[in-house]
Formats: C-alpha cells, sequence, structure tokens
C-alpha cells in the first residue's frame, strides 16, 4: 500500500448546472447566472460546471434560450477558469445513442464555443460508448473525462472498479470522475475505492456525490484524505438536498490542514448573497421543493436518485395512484435486476422508473412494456454488467436477436440528413445538433426565435421612421 501524498483540495463548482439541476429543475435562467460570473472567475476554481446534463433540453424547452449562446457568454465570462460540461456519452445529452458523425460535430462544436472539461459517462457503464467521445475531445485539444456511473450490486466488485479504471486511462481519457449520483457512496467504502484507483492508475482522479442520502460530506472528507484530487461541491444556497455538499462548508473543513483548498471565504460569501435570493424566490415560487432539502434514506434501501424519487411521484399522481408508491419503489431493485443490473442514472433511471410503475399498475409484470426497455433487451443501448433475465427478455421481445456489437456500428451517419430536414431553420452551424437531440422542441424554439426576431425588426423599423423618439 503506497502512501498517499498529502496535497491541496481542488474544487469544481456546480451552481451553474448540477446544482439548480438537482434543486429548482434546472430553471435558472442564462440572466440570473451573468452577473455573479465575474465573482465566481476570482475565487480559483479547478472549474466550473456550466453545461451539458439537462440544462441543453431545459433551455430549449422551457427558457426559450439557445444553450449555445449561453455557453458562448459564459466563455466571454470566465477568463481564468476551466468550464466543464456532462455529456452523455453515444446518448450526448439526449436520450437515444447517435452515430458516431454527430457525437464528433457536438464534441468539436462544445469544445469551440468554450468547453474546457467534458466529463462523459455511459448508463451501463459500457466502455464501447465513449470511446467515440473520448477521441473527438482528444482530438479537439479538450480534456476529457470519463465517469465512472458508481452503483451497488454483487457484480460492482473493487476488482470491477479498478478494471474498467485501467481501459479508461488506456483509452485516452485524462482523469476518471466516481459520478455517485444516487449519493450511494458510504465514507469508509470512499477509502476503499479512491486508494484502490490511485493505485490502478495514474491520472487524476475526480469525486462527484449528491447530499440526498446524508453522507456526502462525510464520504468526501474520507475521500479527500484517500487522496482524491477534486471534488464537486455547490456554493451553500443551492447546497445539500439533492444537490452536493456546501462549496464553504468543504472550504471551511480542510483549511489549516495539508488539503487546504486556499479559496478565499470572503469571495464565497459574495456568490452565496448572490444566490440566496433567488433560492428564497424558487422556494415560494414553489419550484424549490423543500422535500428536495433534506435527507432521505430510502436512496440506500432503494439505490434510487432524488430525481427518479420525484420522477415517480410525479408519474403516480398522474395515475391517481400515489398509494402505490412503495410498491413501485419496492419494484424498482426486481426490475433493475432483469434488465441486468445497470446503475441508475440518466437514461437508465427513468426506463427501469417507468417500467416499474406499469408492472405495478397493471398488476402484472411486463404486461406493458415501453419501448425503452425493450431497447435495452434488445442490446441498443449497449451491454450490462449482468445479463438479462431470460424469461423477462422473452415476455417483452419475443424471439427477437438481441444485438452484441457497440450500437452506435449500426446507426448510419446523420448529419447530413439532419441538416435538410432543419435547413429552413439554420442560423448557426450548432443549431443542427439543437434539433438532432430534441427535433421537437428545438423547432418550437427556432419558430420563438424567428418571431422575437421579427418583433425586433419591426421595433427597429418603426423608430427609424419616427413611431419612436430614438
Amino acid at each position: 500500500m503506497t502512501d498517499i501524498a498529502k496535497k491541496p483540495i481542488k474544487i469544481t463548482e456546480t451552481i451553474l448546472r448540477d446544482a439548480h439541476q438537482s434543486l429548482i429543475a434546472t430553471r435558472m435562467t442564462t440572466e440570473q447566472m451573468l452577473p455573479i460570473v465575474d465573482t465566481m472567475d476570482k475565487v480559483g476554481y479547478h472549474s466550473v460546471e456550466c453545461w451539458g446534463g439537462a440544462t441543453f433540453d431545459a433551455s430549449l424547452r422551457f427558457l426559450k434560450e439557445d444553450p449555445w449562446e449561453r455557453l458562448r457568454k459564459f466563455r466571454d465570462g470566465f477568463k481564468n477558469t476551466k468550464l466543464q460540461m456532462l455529456f452523455r456519452g453515444q446518448n450526448i445529452l439526449g436520450y437515444r445513442p447517435y452515430a458516431d458523425d454527430v457525437v464528433e460535430y457536438f464534441v468539436q462544436k462544445s469544445i469551440a464555443n468554450g468547453i474546457d472539461i467534458i466529463r462523459i459517462f455511459d448508463c451501463l457503464n459500457d466502455m464501447r460508448n465513449l470511446q467515440t467521445a473520448v477521441k473527438a475531445a482528444n482530438k479537439e485539444k479538450g480534456h476529457a473525462q470519463v465517469a465512472l456511473s458508481y452503483t451497488l450490486g454483487d457484480a460492482y466488485t473493487l476488482e470491477y472498479w479498478t478494471s474498467i479504471a485501467k481501459e479508461i486511462e488506456e483509452m485516452g481519457a485524462d482523469s476518471i470522475c466516481i459520478k455517485d449520483m444516487a449519493g450511494l457512496l458510504l465514507p469508509y467504502k470512499a477509502t476503499e475505492l479512491v486508494k484502490a484507483l490511485k493505485e490502478t492508475v495514474k491520472i487524476p482522479i475526480q469525486l462527484h456525490t449528491h447530499y440526498t442520502s446524508g453522507v456526502a460530506s462525510m464520504t468526501y472528507m474520507k475521500a479527500v484524505e484517500a487522496g482524491v484530487d477534486v471534488i464537486d461541491t455547490a456554493i451553500s444556497p443551492f447546497a445539500l438536498g439533492t444537490s452536493q455538499p456546501a462549496t464553504e462548508v468543504m472550504v471551511e473543513t480542510f483549511k489549516g490542514t495539508p488539503y487546504d483548498s486556499g479559496l478565499d471565504q470572503k469571495l464565497l460569501a459574495e456568490i452565496a448573497d448572490y444566490f440566496r435570493p433567488i433560492r428564497d424566490e424558487a422556494l415560494d415560487s414553489g419550484l424549490l421543493n423543500p422535500k428536495n432539502l433534506g435527507v432521505n434514506i430510502k436512496t440506500l434501501l432503494y439505490q434510487v436518485p432524488g430525481g427518479m424519487l420525484s420522477n415517480l411521484t410525479s408519474q403516480l399522481k398522474e395515475q391517481n395512484a400515489e398509494d402505490k408508491f412503495y410498491d413501485v419503489l419496492e419494484e424498482v431493485p426486481r426490475v433493475r435486476k432483469d434488465l441486468g443490473e445497470p446503475p441508475l442514472v440518466t437514461p437508465s433511471s427513468q426506463i427501469v422508473g417507468t417500467q416499474a410503475v406499469f408492472n405495478v399498475l397493471m398488476g402484472e409484470r411486463y404486461k406493458m412494456v415501453t419501448k425503452e426497455t425493450k431497447a435495452v433487451l434488445s442490446g441498443e443501448y449497449g451491454k450490462t454488467v449482468k445479463p438479462f433475465n431470460k424469461e423477462v427478455q422473452k415476455k417483452c421481445i419475443g424471439d427477437k436477436e438481441p444485438i452484441t456489437c457497440r450500437p452506435a456500428d449500426l446507426i448510419p451517419d446523420e448529419l447530413d440528413t439532419l441538416r435538410g430536414e432543419m435547413a429552413q431553420w439554420s442560423e448557426q452551424d450548432e443549431d443542427v445538433l439543437s434539433y438532432a437531440l430534441f427535433p421537437q422542441v428545438a423547432t418550437d424554439f427556432f419558430k420563438y426565435r424567428e418571431a422575437q426576431q421579427t418583433k425586433v425588426d419591426a421595433t427597429v423599423a418603426d423608430s427609424k421612421n419616427g413611431a419612436y423618439p430614438v
């Protein structure tokens, strides 16, 4: 066992992406974020996570904003800080596997518009689904960080994690992230895991977790002592609950120790003061549900991430079946086992959760099967760590022959077709990528953008004609 060198801990701030995604459904607008960018840029963060994940979908769908424009504005404002995004491997930021040419172009444009670090993960930890994105990031001189989607189960041994970490390093990744989306990593398990990874690979290790189960700050402490290089934290008004541990608390915890981050609490206090009214407003409007701020120990019992819990609640509410909540929670691990025990993270969490709801509401398991469940059982999302339940597979897809190759090998290039489909709306190169991920949502946004531009043009014309004082 080698001695771990004690060194200052680096910090990635999540307030501009995961913190508000976890607590207020990614509804913070660019306008709300930009005024504090200058102060955040002075802190000396390792990076600021500000893009990817659900921000892309939410910007187009709910905020009527161009996500690419948001990224460019962040890049203009952050002169000294690395910008980071979350990327779902071959699924990019959408919910299905895309052709390699779309993945490559998306990585190219993300880096060209200002992203420095791309955190790439796959919902099944199928390394084949990460290769294209990692190669593309290497080619564009971006930092390719590959995330291990952390989960529990018989198959997920220390040996499993170290063997895929070795594969990730060999694939050309610049660093590894332990991505603990459900807050399942316990403090002493973090010590074991970080030490094992540190002995296996030479590239840096970052740890990302959520406070959902109540252990995250202790987990960070043990991980830092075990030699982790970077931790993800959220400024205090948007910390805890289903978000990350608070930045200021972790900074203060390591102050005066060999792990001292050196970050300035006065600057962090300024940032917290800025976001506090935004949090209060979200609480008053109901956008921030106080339930998301507490500890939910069911996370450890059922391995259900916080976002998935709220999804299940709303699905059952729509069906007037809220009394079936615990039945569904108990069905989730059974469905997960049938589907090869995947980690529960977008999109596998939604697939498993929705199927569990159907199984309970129908009174018969797999009487009604979603197309996504069929796709998983057909191998269209990739290889799971354990085999599927053969009986369930037969009931859901019949005699269909499941695929065993890398799913994207069967998807022909898509970019030219997509460009043709949305040519009338294209105003910038990046528009085709918005359309590729969310065809209907992006088209609605393009129509809205055109209508806004028409209004502006009309106003300018009126002012020129003397209708308004200039």
